[in-house]
């Protein structure tokens, strides 16, 4: 491990400690926000999750362009500057949100800027570590990011503990509180990233020129990009996670502290798993991955008991450290270093995209409303986990 970690290049701990700042902030806002919504203002739970569904779509579309822009500069560095930047000015107006349409404004704006930023960054990384130490690289920076979300919600269930007699609702005095304080690491991660990092010249040349069509993309990554996008649609916001474990009898001070051990999971994992992946092969960590998920979905559907979320939580670190960043190492395996922009991208859009009909059917399976009636909470669950056990059946056969 030693070995591992004086091979790496700079930028991947400048884009680590950038990630650690940057969700310090987010993860302060983006758990109180579903209880915001639901708590303060009243919103329904299918528009809570349309809410979702179009902030990560609007990223997901614009992912697309950055990639094939950043491969088409041939530089990384800026574009990704550029979109930290438009996320840290578009927090402090959730300060004065007061209507569900307010919040979709600023989550649009801050996903934009995430849209502009991860691709071009994730390309970054690829380009400043070889092939042998990538998913190490990946999984140590998914480490730092989700190290930063565990300060993060400790930070917001301090602040909930300070300010709220009764934690059992969020009011909307401490979610402004938090939204105030989210904003000094937002801004201390852009400046990271702008002093710190260096770009990785990219060469485009031959018959790797970039294009922003999946026709010329290698045959493997367009199979893995058709399954990721099944299981994403039975991967619905992570903010119904919050909702069931608020309805099942967690005060939403005991929600944070559930969330800490979440994140807490997955830091401590991202790393092994993230090399065990350059020893054994990614598909066997990502399909281990969405096996946990599976079984974590069908606890969630059949809990009765906020305690019993709680653990499931911790057990849904496994799943997170297994996938997210194999999965991205995988994406940079498959494709040739001046395509990487592009194809991480499309891998994000494809992500992003499905994530507005995961979360509004979600929205509708809960309500239990119209059509839809005898639904209910557990029915979201047990339609990511089936879909879940599909995708990874699939990925396992065909890729």
């Amino acid at each position: 491990m030693k070995n591992k970690i004086a091979k790496l290049h700079p930028n991947i701990w400048i884009v680590t400690i950038t990630s650690f700042l940057t969700d310090i902030s987010s993860e302060m806002l983006v758990y109180l926000i579903p209880l915001f919504l639901s708590n303060v203002l009243g919103v329904r739970m299918a528009f809570i999750g349309l809410i979702d569904g179009l902030a990560e779509t609007t990223a997901s579309i614009v992912k697309i362009y950055s990639g094939a822009l950043s491969d088409k500069l041939g530089k990384r560095k800026w574009l990704a500057v550029t979109g930290y930047a438009i996320s840290t000015i578009a927090k402090p107006f959730l300060y004065f949100a007061n209507t569900w349409g307010w919040v979709l404004g600023v989550r649009f704006t801050d996903r934009v800027g995430k849209g502009i930023r991860t691709a071009p960054r994730d390309a970054l990384v690829a380009a400043s570590v070889d092939k042998e130490n990538r998913g190490y690289a990946f999984g140590l920076h998914r480490a730092g990011d989700t190290a930063g979300a565990f300060l993060g919600i400790a930070i917001a269930a301090l602040i909930i503990w300070l300010t709220q007699t009764n934690a059992s609702l969020l009011s909307a005095n401490t979610f402004r509180i938090a939204v105030l304080a989210s904003i000094i690491p937002a801004a201390l991660a852009v400046i990271v990233l702008a002093v710190g990092a260096t770009d990785v010249t990219v060469s485009n040349s031959g018959t790797e020129k970039p294009r922003l069509s999946l026709k010329e993309m290698n045959p493997r990554f367009k199979v893995f990009l058709g399954i990721m996008i099944l299981f994403t649609l039975g991967n619905s916001s992570d903010s119904f996670i919050i909702l069931r474990a608020q309805e099942r009898g967690l005060s939403a001070l005991q929600t944070m502290f559930m969330l800490m051990t979440f994140t807490a999971i997955y830091t401590l994992l991202s790393s092994p798993l993230g090399a065990l992946s350059d020893k054994v092969g990614r598909k066997k960590i990502i399909v281990g991955g969405w096996l946990a998920y599976t079984l974590v979905y069908l606890g969630l559907a059949l809990a009765s008991a906020g305690w019993q979320i709680w653990i499931l939580l911790g057990l849904y670190g496994i799943y997170y450290a297994a996938t997210e960043g194999v999965a991205k190492a995988l994406v940079a395996d498959l494709v040739p270093e001046a395509q990487r922009g592009t194809a991480y991208g499309w891998f994000n859009a494809a992500i992003g995209i499905t994530a507005l009909p995961a979360s509004f059917l979600a929205g509708l399976f809960w309500q239990g409303a119209g059509a839809w009636n005898g639904f209910g909470p557990s029915s979201p669950f047990f339609f990511g986990a089936g879909l879940s056990l599909t995708a990874g059946v699939l990925l396992w056969r065909l890729v």
